[in-house]
């Protein structure tokens, strides 16, 4: 068995301890012994601690663990981190003055841990010597610095037509098996050679989904340079509660020391209905949909960490990407419209686009990015410059050919264009695309080179296509002339256009 925080802590060097034994002295010493009053469904309520405040742990005698979270006359409610079987009425409980943090660092690298910091994967506890706390108030303004710099997520929709910058809140809504994860999954296996570090928090999901998610970014390499904080369904409520501010403790670490990182809450709906179970089992007064009165305060104050840091605090960001759930697409309900106006846009994804084929399903007219284009290169944005108007036009002409009417051919010639382009934009899944290949796709589909070639052909000139960047030695650097001239130059080697 791995050793815990707690053995490793008892364990000093006989200096140590030598030194605290001269140090001692006999001397009257008063404390506040509290009692459990009742225990169940990851609730403690306790009587006798007067002192006690809002999120400090307390220590009960046969070595559980508690966070203070509801204060009333006479008693204190307090969620449950770690519990023991002997955990029953009567047992003592002491204050402990300290808040709850974690351990953070370089050494939880590739490791997967609960939100206290402990490993789950039969390691031992990484060796660092920072600590941080959980909840902590978020960069004042002055700290703070305009998003300036592209995070690329290797989706073609996203990066040309919904950006996102580093330091940004983007929000991925949609129903459930549409997707969602998929994508933040695709994102982080992207940051491969980006220097950016992951935090992927898990909340809720079935072991399976946990093991699922954990391998896949296994054999995409992509644990290098990832943490995984996992509550997994079985967890108990508090650690649920407890688990993205976890995360959000152990980017904000790199972040103050000058790091990109990109942090993942899948989902933050488990999380609500989490924090709506603990505040109904403390009594506390419900609002709308049995949801306490500061549910929005709540992710507000998670999401206000992430921010790009200007040059004198050392520049670092954090990129929040929360996932969100609906429900038969219902975007205006009570969770998902807090977020949307909490967070810096939205990527929306559809149910039906995806029962379609049209993968990923993210619809372009209910997702908007409201920072990232001015993080966006000026290369991809000229570009992509009127791509998301164009297509949008297209989805509105497209209604007209369901009626069998007679079109001109210059509508004939701009919907078939339309059809091309979303076949463009579709895109297998664990398959992030390069930004250098983003640029050449752009600049073919703005030629008018995609035109002439039938849809079943597509994936596979898009993959030559690919092949062909790779090997061009081309960056987002070189001018459009010569991104024009190479692409020009490869259809015409594969005889899509005749050559000059």
């Amino acid at each position: 068995m791995a050793p815990t925080k707690r053995d490793t802590q008892e364990v000093l060097p006989i200096e140590v301890r030598s030194d605290r034994l001269k140090k001692y002295s006999f001397q009257l010493r008063i404390s506040e012994i509290g009692a459990i009053i009742s225990v169940g469904d990851g609730i403690a309520w306790i009587s006798g601690l007067p002192s006690a405040s809002m999120d400090e742990i307390i220590k009960l005698e046969d070595g559980s663990q508690a966070l203070v979270f509801h204060l009333a006359k006479g008693r204190l409610g307090a969620i449950l981190l770690r519990q023991t079987a002997k955990l029953t009425a009567g047992t003592a409980a002491y204050l402990s003055g300290t808040q709850l943090s974690i351990s953070v660092g370089d050494g939880f690298l590739g490791r997967v841990i609960d939100p206290l910091g402990e490993p789950l994967d039969g390691l031992p506890l990484p060796e660092t010597d920072a600590t941080g706390n959980l909840d902590v108030l978020s960069p004042p303004i002055t700290s703070r610095d305009f998003v300036k710099k592209p995070l690329y997520t290797g989706n073609k929709i996203i990066d040309t037509l919904i950006p996102i910058g580093k330091g940004q809140r983007q929000l991925f809504i949609g129903d459930n098996g549409t997707g969602k994860s998929s994508l933040a999954i695709d994102t982080v296996i992207n940051q491969e050679g980006k220097n950016v570090l992951c935090v992927y928090v898990l909340i809720g999901q079935k072991r399976s989904s946990v093991v699922s998610t954990i391998e896949t970014l296994r054999r995409a390499g992509a644990l290098e340079y990832t943490v995984i904080v996992v509550a997994e369904a079985t967890a108990m409520p508090g650690l649920k509660y407890l688990a993205p501010f976890a995360g959000c403790t152990l980017a904000e670490a790199w972040m103050w020391q000058g790091k990109d990182t990109l942090v993942i809450y899948d989902d933050l709906t488990t999380h609500a209905r989490t924090y709506r179970e603990l505040s109904l089992l403390l009594r506390r007064p419900p609002g709308r949909e049995a949801y306490p009165g500061d549910i929005f305060y709540l992710h507000a104050r998670l999401l206000e960490r992430s921010t790009c840091l200007a040059a004198h605090c050392c520049g670092g960001s954090m990129t929040a990407l929360p996932i969100v759930e609906t429900e038969q697409g219902e975007i205006a309900s009570y969770i998902p419209t807090n977020l949307i106006s909490i967070t810096d846009g939205q990527i929306y994804m559809d149910g039906q686009l995806f029962a379609r084929g049209f993968l990923p399903p993210i619809d372009v007219t209910k997702s908007v990015s409201r920072i990232g284009g001015k993080a966006q290169h000026l290369a991809i944005k000229t570009e992509a410059g009127r791509m998301k108007l164009d297509y949008l036009q297209f989805l509105e002409l497209e209604v007209f050919t369901r009626f069998g009417s007679r079109l001109e051919a210059s509508m004939e010639a701009r919907i078939k264009r339309g059809q091309i382009l979303r076949e463009l934009l579709k895109q297998d899944r664990l398959n992030p695309l390069p930004i250098e290949f983003e640029m050449a796709w752009l600049v073919a589909h703005n030629e008018g080179l995609f035109d002439g070639v039938d849809r079943e052909q597509l994936s596979s000139q898009l993959e030559q296509l690919r092949q062909q960047v790779a090997n061009s030695g081309l960056t987002l650097s070189d001018n459009r002339e010569q991104w024009r001239s190479a692409v020009r130059l490869w259809f015409a080697k594969d005889e899509h256009e005749p050559a000059a």
